[in-house]
């Protein structure tokens, strides 16, 4: 095991001012399990980190003490002319196995989507990834659990890889367009995670436990693009479906940004600021079939039950949103949907 330590102006012996000067003190030897402790204060940065086995947790008494804050945005130009899109916009870039985040703060600043676009804290496309104890924030794509669909909307946008010269302008650009995919798994725990629009989405298999997430105006929570043929999407287990200033009725659960797409609720409080029908087809109604959107015990964020055992399925639920039995939930716990083909349980 290898410790470094970070804090502001490195007041601490031996220790660095920030996290990319540890980040460059990492063993060469990618086996070699590090941690990295963070000491409370704001970091501001724009970090990338391609290496395994890393944990990172703050030093504070909670993870709003330590803070990585960065405020690029999806509509600012770019020197090579383009905008700088959704995947150039992220605050840290994750693209290594085993990594572990714990009691940290991620924020986007760039503010409002309506003037910024899309503005990514985390950007996590990795296998065994692990999120304890974090606040990710933001307002539109919070959080990206990567990768990116094989096909994608904009005419010559990340195919796969390609040398540069092989994109075209108003595709999607970011920090993987030349690398092979990483379509991993990835487990949030007690996370505090907030945004408007599509706040989170990718195509990762993803398991949210006891986590909040946090609607801060009329939107969509989630937005998953799982490819077909993916056993799982996303799992949320035990969390609450909060408003910050979001009216009644105003927001979804989710809706499909590709036509595969999954996403399961299971004893989860939901907040009046969602719409009835639960989860929207963003115009997609061929994939009415083929999405899994489903809720097992969902109940009120505001009933008296504390569990979800008497709760009953909201009675106005869209038509393509299903409601499980115990049997078909027990298929969707964190042992089946992490376990892969290494049996990993975080």
């Amino acid at each position: 095991m290898y410790t470094i330590t970070v804090a502001p102006g490195a007041d601490v012996s031996g220790g660095f001012y920030s996290l990319k000067a540890a980040f460059a003190a990492m063993p060469e030897d990618p086996t070699v399990p590090v941690t990295i402790r963070v000491m409370p204060g704001i970091y501001h940065e724009k970090l990338s980190l391609t290496r395994p086995n890393v944990t990172i947790e703050g030093a504070g008494a909670s993870p709003s003490d330590t803070v990585i804050s960065f405020g690029d945005y999806g509509y600012e130009i770019m020197p090579d002319g383009i905008k700088r899109g959704t995947f150039r916009s992220y605050t840290f870039f994750v693209h290594a196995a085993d990594v572990t985040l714990r009691n940290l703060t991620i924020e986007n600043t760039a503010g409002d989507s309506k003037t910024h676009g899309q503005a990514i804290a985390l950007y996590a496309e990795c296998d065994r990834f692990i999120a304890e104890s974090c606040r990710i924030l933001g307002h539109q794509d919070t959080l990206f659990t990567g990768p990116l669909p094989m096909k994608e909307k904009q005419p010559g946008g990340f195919p796969g890889p390609l040398p540069p010269e092989k994109y075209e302008p108003g595709g999607f650009r970011g920090p993987t367009e030349s690398a092979p995919r990483i379509n991993g798994r990835q487990y949030y725990h007690n996370c505090y995670i907030c945004g408007d629009i599509d706040f989170i989405f990718g195509s990762a298999t993803a398991y949210f436990e006891d986590c909040t997430i946090a609607s801060l105006g009329p939107g969509y929570a989630t937005a998953a693009s799982t490819p077909e043929g993916q056993e799982y999407g996303y799992v949320f287990h035990d969390c609450r479906f909060a408003a910050e200033g979001c009216p009644q009725h105003a927001a979804y659960i989710g809706r499909p940004w590709r036509g595969y797409a999954r996403g399961v609720l299971m004893d989860c409080a939901i907040g009046a600021h969602i719409h009835p029908a639960g989860f929207h087809d963003w115009g997609k109604e061929h994939a009415h079939g083929t999405v899994l959107f489903a809720e097992y015990h969902s109940y009120p964020q505001d009933a008296d039950c504390g569990c979800a055992d008497s709760c009953r399925p909201f009675a106005q639920r869209a038509d393509f949103v299903d409601t499980l039995d115990g049997a078909q939930a027990a298929h969707f716990s964190r042992e089946l949907v992490l376990a892969g083909d290494d049996g990993w349980l975080p």
